[in-house]
């Protein structure tokens, strides 16, 4: 098996866990399969870098001096913010020879600057989805999933989705095994797909100001099963039932019923993914009562059935 170089581009004001967590996912691979990845990193001028949060990186070499990698991985971070001509000249000329093409959070922004995602699907952080679509009309940016692979040039989102597209790497290179070793050894998830979605409910909304408001926000994602109507949630906060509806969409920026229902859909996401249960056990627990009412749900917010989504996400049993 030939050794793969994974390759991570360092500039001044990158995002620290962008580096090491893609950098950390592949070398623990390597120490499942040793020989499997070589990691390096390398800047413009070879010179150390100093990262959003003001650690200092030494890169082992130069951009110029080292070979096109089977693996380029471009960070993000505030450093992607501004003006980088020559990273920017780099990257449009050694990126398409690289077998993979990927950016952690924001460096999405320096492939689009490249030309590289042009008529591509791609996504990044959402803070800068707007940006991105604005600035590179002719990229399809994607501002919901937590990464995006198109061909052979794969786009992730804020931070920590680049640890969850480097273990999907891994386990295209050498199987679900080992990757699930790394998963484990990080403590960390094998098990997101790239279509999940960047917000839970709970991120989605707003937290509400007000403890009675906030303390009911976290009572319902966990009973999710219970009567969550307005007026059996405004008697638990204590208010009217009118009071009670316009106070809780004016601190979370959405209505009960809608809450209720990002709660309840992520629930049973969940429960499709990482359990064995059936699905008139998870419509029960997830508080849609039958498989028909949580079918509906799950066609309306997603666009296929429970069944078919557990088919595509559930991951297959190990070994």
């Amino acid at each position: 098996m030939a050794e793969r170089t994974v390759l991570v581009v360092l500039f001044d004001g990158v995002q620290s866990l962008d580096v090491t967590g893609p950098a950390e996912v592949f070398a623990g691979a390597d120490a499942h399969a040793p020989g499997s990845y070589r990691v390096r990193t390398a800047s413009l001028d070879g010179a150390p870098v100093r990262t959003s949060s003001g650690l200092t990186l030494v890169p082992d070499a130069p951009l110029s001096a080292v070979p096109v990698p089977d693996t380029l991985i471009v960070p993000g971070g505030r450093g992607t913010r501004g003006e980088d001509p020559g990273l920017v000249g780099w990257l449009r000329e050694y990126g398409p020879r690289a077998r993979r093409l990927v950016s952690v959070c924001t460096g999405a922004i320096r492939l689009a600057e490249a030309g590289l995602l042009d008529g591509r699907r791609a996504t990044t952080h959402w803070a800068y989805c707007e940006r991105l679509a604005r600035d590179h009309p002719a990229i399809d940016v994607d501002p919901e999933p937590i990464y995006v692979r198109d061909g052979a040039v794969s786009t992730s989102a804020g931070v920590t989705s680049g640890i969850d597209l480097a273990l999907a790497l891994v386990e295209e290179d050498l199987g679900r095994d080992i990757a699930l070793g790394v998963a484990r050894h990080l403590v960390v998830f094998l098990r997101r797909p790239g279509n999940q979605a960047q917000f839970s409910a709970q991120l989605t909304a707003q937290t509400a100001r007000r403890a009675p408001l906030r303390d009911l926000q976290h009572w319902i994602s966990e009973h999710p099963a219970e009567d969550l109507d307005v007026g059996s949630l405004a008697a638990r906060a204590a208010l009217s039932p009118r009071h009670f509806a316009r106070a809780f969409r004016a601190e979370t920026g959405t209505t009960p019923g809608r809450y209720v229902d990002h709660v309840r859909l992520e629930h049973a996401r969940r429960l499709l993914e990482d359990t064995p249960d059936g699905i008139a056990q998870i419509s029960r627990a997830s508080g849609y009562g039958t498989p028909e009412a949580m079918r509906r749900a799950f066609v309306k917010a997603l666009g296929t059935s429970p069944a078919e989504y557990r088919r595509r996400f559930r991951p297959a049993p190990a070994g």
